[in-house]
């Protein structure tokens, strides 16, 4: 009778050790929570990569340059999700990067910075998506980066922190389509960081995350470009269940429906888990996390109130998957 309770408790504590291992898997596993749904679209065509740039414009994405564990890349492309079908357009013309910024003003788009192999980049190069043609603008007037954050609010372009080869950085700077002039503007809040998020509400953008002498920064501020004014808001470890900490670096963040969705990245290790931020309550709950395979470095754009996550690693394997996230959808697996 004892040897049968003792082979029961191993039993039972071996399987509690192999779901606690699942559990911790690299692969995309949902959260807890059942509120929101991720499925699998058609491969992106160009090859793997990381620290791609992308954008969307009047209802298609664009992806391109990036990283693909060998060479930089300058090639381009379109996203329609009306077809679920990828093509080719014209190639960024300026040198090969990963990890540049990008933003969308007036219906083009932006494409700068970012790592040649070599050296950080100030160059910046504005996309037509109606002729698909590109031409250079004027340089950013800051410090050449890679890993900021980059934004359009309005007729305007914003970028700003980063990493320029020697030291992170905070400042932030507009750029006018309208003149092609770079002006600085009060600089971002809190610490200098690498790799931060940063998400658009309702014509209020907001920067948060990163890392700083590698520790990952835990707040998140708000700007107003009327008054060049940033807010704190609560920090990242303020969650509705009052005991998590989503603070990441490399992460990707999107907007639906006036909420925000922050998702992957990196801290202890490469993330999966996905948090919805509301701007009314300044607090974030977790979602169905990430179903495809845990990564960092990856695009996000929006388009017809759904996300779209695409590219990224996970240690030295690069991807060339698309991920759609409604929020509004029930989980279902292997959809």
């Amino acid at each position: 009778m004892i040897m049968m309770k003792l082979k029961s408790i191993v039993l039972t504590c071996l399987s509690l050790c192999l779901m606690s291992l699942l559990s911790c898997s690299d692969d995309g596993v949902p959260g807890t929570p059942d509120e929101g749904n991720w499925v699998e679209k058609s491969d992106f065509e160009g090859a793997i990569r990381s620290g791609a740039a992308g954008f969307a414009i009047n209802g298609i994405g664009y992806v391109g340059t990036g990283y693909d564990g060998d060479n930089r890349l300058n090639d381009f492309w379109q996203y329609d999700p009306d077809r679920d079908a990828w093509r080719r357009l014209a190639d960024f013309p300026g040198v090969a990067r990963s990890a540049a910024m990008a933003f969308t003003v007036n219906g083009k788009g932006y494409i700068g910075g970012g790592y040649d192999g070599s050296d950080e980049l100030n160059d910046f190069w504005e996309y037509d998506p109606a002729l698909d043609t590109w031409k250079q603008v004027a340089d950013l007037a800051g410090p050449a980066r890679h890993s900021a954050i980059a934004f359009g609010i309005g007729d305007k372009g914003y970028i700003g922190t980063g990493f320029d080869g020697s030291n992170n950085l905070k400042d932030f700077w507009e750029y006018d389509p309208a003149t092609d002039v770079w002006t600085q503007r009060t600089s971002v809040g809190g610490s200098k960081r690498i790799g931060a998020f940063t998400f658009t509400i309702d014509g209020v953008p907001y920067v948060g995350g990163g890392s700083n002498n590698d520790i990952l920064e835990d707040d998140l501020w708000k700007y107003d470009p009327v008054d060049d004014r940033w807010t704190e808001l609560s920090d990242l470890d303020d969650t509705q269940s009052g005991d998590d900490d989503i603070a990441r670096s490399n992460a990707v963040a999107f907007v639906v429906n006036g909420k925000a969705y922050l998702s992957t990245g990196v801290a202890d290790g490469t993330l999966a888990d996905t948090w919805e931020y509301d701007p009314v309550d300044d607090d974030w709950i977790e979602k169905t996390g990430f179903e495809g395979r845990a990564r960092t470095a990856a695009v996000a754009f929006t388009i017809n109130n759904v996300g779209y996550v695409v590219t990224g690693r996970n240690g030295n394997s690069r991807f060339d998957d698309i991920w759609l996230f409604d929020p509004l959808e029930a989980y279902e697996e292997n959809d």
